[in-house]
C-alpha cells in the first residue's frame, strides 16, 4: 500500500514539474505568445493534465499553427513499461474503465478549438517491432499519417493498425480515421522525475525566479499541491507574475541577459519548443532518422553548411548566448569551432542528458583534477586517433576501427584522472580544463604537417564544445559518430572534416 501511495505522489509530482516548466514561459518576454498555462484544468478529458494556450498560435513543424496544446501525462516508477498500437484502444492503458485514449481523442475534437494539438507524454517506450514505432515522428512525436497509409488492404502491416483503430472508433473509412488522428503526438521514453526537477530549476533561473537545489524536498511540488487544493490551477501571464511575487520566488538579481539559442539533431520532447525562439533555433531533425542520416542526406554538403551559416548569423548580432545542445557529438565539436576562443562570444552551455539538465560555463568554478593522457603506438602512419573516454571507455571500439586504417599510426587517449564515468565531469570549469588538456596533448604529440587528427568522443557535449574551440589550432580534424544501436555495423563513421 505504501508503495502505491508513493507511486501516486511521484505521478503527481511529475505532472506538476511538467506544468512548472511550461508555466515559466509566462514570465519569458521571448514567449509572449503563451497566454495561459493550466494544471489539471477543465479541458478535454484525458488530455487535461497540462494545457497551454497561445495568441497568436505557435508555429509547428507543419503548415498548421497550434492554438492550444493538450497533454496527457503518464508516469511510472520504473522505465520498464512497453506499449504498442493495440494499447491505444485499451481503457486500462490510461487508467480508465471504459473509454480508451483514441476514444478520448475523438471526443476531444468535438469541443476543442480547431488546430489544437494533443500529446501523450510517457516514460514508457514502444514495444520492439510494434508498428506504432514506425509511425511516430522523430521530429516532433506526431503520428506519421503517410506511413500509416502504407499498404492498401486491411491485411498489410499498417492495414491491421488502421482496421483495429477504425473499427474501435466506429469509423467508416481510413479518411475519417486520419481526421481523428491529426494533431496527436506520442512522446515516449521521456525524462525522469529527477531530470524534470533539473529542468524546472533551469527554466526558473532563465526567467529570473529562484531555484531549489539544496533541499531533498522540491519546494515546487508542494506548491503545486497547495495551489490545486485552493482551486488555483489556471494562470495568465499576470496571474503567474502575482503568484511568483506573493510566494517570494522572484530573484533579487535580474535574469542574465543571454540570448537563448537551440541546436537540435535529436528530438527531446514536448518542451523542446520553449528552448529558444524559432528564429534562434536550428533544427536538423528532418535530416535524421534517430541518430542516423536519412537516405540521400550528407554530413559535409548538407548538414555542415546549414549549421555554419546559422551560427554565422547569430555571431553577427550577439555576443552573449545560452546554447542548448541536443545534438550529435560531431555537431557539438563543430559548434565549438564556429564559436571558437577568438570569436569574442560568451557562451553558456545547456545540456539535457541522462543525469539531468545541466548548465555549464567555463568560469563556473566547478573543477576537478586534470586529464590523464596515454599514447599508444600502432605503426608508422602519420595520422593520430584522438580518443576522449570521458563518459565511457571508448578506446577498444576505436582500436577495432583504426586497425583497418593504415594511415592512423598512433592513439592519443584522454580520460579523467579518476577514470571514465557518467559523473566524471564536475562542471563547466572542469570541462574547459579537460579541453585545454586535450589541446596540450595534441600539441605535444607534434602531428606531422599534412597529417590528420581523427576525433572519437564518448564525452558530454559541453566537453566536445570546449574541445571544438581548440580545433582551429590543432590542424585538420575528422569527426566520427558511433553506431550505438548497431543499425549499420556497430562501428564508427566519419562525419565532418575541418581544416
Amino acid at each position: 500500500m505504501a508503495n502505491a501511495v508513493s507511486a501516486g505522489w511521484h505521478g503527481h509530482d511529475y505532472q506538476a514539474r511538467f506544468f512548472w516548466i511550461h508555466a515559466s514561459t509566462l514570465r519569458d518576454p521571448d514567449q509572449s505568445h503563451v497566454i495561459e498555462v493550466s494544471y489539471e484544468a477543465d479541458g478535454p478529458k484525458a488530455f487535461d493534465d497540462v494545457i497551454i494556450r497561445y495568441d497568436p498560435p505557435r508555429a509547428s513543424t507543419g503548415p498548421v499553427r497550434i492554438s492550444v496544446d493538450y497533454h496527457q501525462i503518464k508516469f511510472h516508477v520504473t522505465g520498464a513499461g512497453r506499449f504498442g498500437y493495440a494499447d491505444l484502444i485499451d481503457p486500462a492503458f490510461i487508467g480508465a474503465e471504459s473509454v480508451s485514449l483514441l476514444e478520448r481523442l475523438k471526443q476531444a475534437k468535438k469541443s476543442a478549438p480547431q488546430n489544437s494539438a494533443y500529446h501523450l507524454v510517457t516514460i514508457d517506450s514502444v514495444k520492439d517491432g510494434d508498428p506504432l514505432g514506425e509511425i511516430i515522428s522523430a521530429v516532433d512525436y506526431s503520428l506519421r499519417l503517410d506511413k500509416l497509409s502504407v499498404g492498401k488492404t486491411d491485411t498489410s502491416k499498417m492495414g491491421k493498425v488502421r482496421k483495429l483503430w477504425r473499427e474501435h472508433l466506429k469509423l467508416a473509412s481510413d479518411d475519417e480515421l486520419k481526421k481523428v488522428l491529426e494533431g496527436l503526438h506520442i512522446a515516449t521514453a521521456q525524462r525522469s522525475l529527477t531530470q524534470l526537477r533539473e529542468e524546472v530549476n533551469l527554466r526558473f533561473r532563465v526567467v529570473g525566479l529562484i531555484s531549489c537545489y539544496d533541499s531533498s524536498e522540491f519546494r515546487f511540488d508542494a506548491a503545486a499541491r497547495s495551489l490545486k487544493s485552493k482551486g488555483l490551477y489556471q494562470f495568465t501571464r499576470q496571474q503567474f507574475e502575482t503568484l511568483c511575487q506573493e510566494e517570494g520566488w522572484v530573484r533579487s538579481d535580474p535574469p542574465e541577459n543571454l540570448l537563448n539559442v537551440a541546436l537540435r539533431s535529436f528530438a527531446d520532447g514536448p518542451t523542446d519548443r520553449i528552448d529558444a525562439l524559432p528564429e534562434n533555433t536550428l533544427s536538423l531533425l528532418h535530416h535524421f532518422d534517430g541518430r542516423h542520416l536519412r537516405p540521400g542526406e550528407d554530413w559535409a554538403s548538407v548538414v555542415q553548411p546549414a549549421f555554419e551559416s546559422f551560427l554565422a548569423r547569430i555571431k553577427q548580432s550577439e555576443r552573449r548566448i545560452r546554447l542548448f545542445l541536443d545534438v550529435h557529438t560531431s555537431i557539438a565539436f563543430l559548434a565549438g569551432r564556429c564559436l571558437g576562443l577568438k570569436s569574442g562570444m560568451e557562451v553558456e552551455l545547456v545540456q539535457k542528458g541522462r543525469s539531468g539538465t545541466s548548465v555549464w560555463r567555463a568560469d563556473d568554478g566547478k573543477d576537478k583534477s586534470a586529464a590523464a593522457v596515454t599514447v599508444e603506438l600502432l605503426h608508422t602512419g602519420p595520422d593520430i586517433a584522438l580518443v576522449l573516454s570521458i563518459s565511457r571507455d571508448a578506446v577498444d571500439d576505436v582500436r577495432d576501427y583504426v586497425a583497418k586504417q593504415p594511415t592512423i599510426g598512433k592513439i592519443l587517449h584522454i580520460t579523467p584522472a579518476e577514470g571514465p564515468s557518467q559523473n566524471a565531469v564536475a562542471g563547466g570549469t572542469h570541462a574547459a580544463r579537460l579541453a585545454d588538456d586535450v589541446a596540450k596533448a595534441v600539441a605535444k604529440a607534434r602531428v606531422p604537417f599534412g597529417a590528420q587528427i581523427h576525433v572519437f568522443s564518448a564525452a558530454p557535449n559541453a566537453v566536445n564544445f570546449f574541445v571544438g574551440q581548440h580545433v582551429e589550432a590543432m590542424g585538420p580534424c575528422v569527426f566520427y559518430e558511433f553506431d550505438f544501436n548497431r543499425r549499420v555495423d556497430g562501428s564508427y563513421h566519419s562525419t565532418f572534416k575541418v581544416q
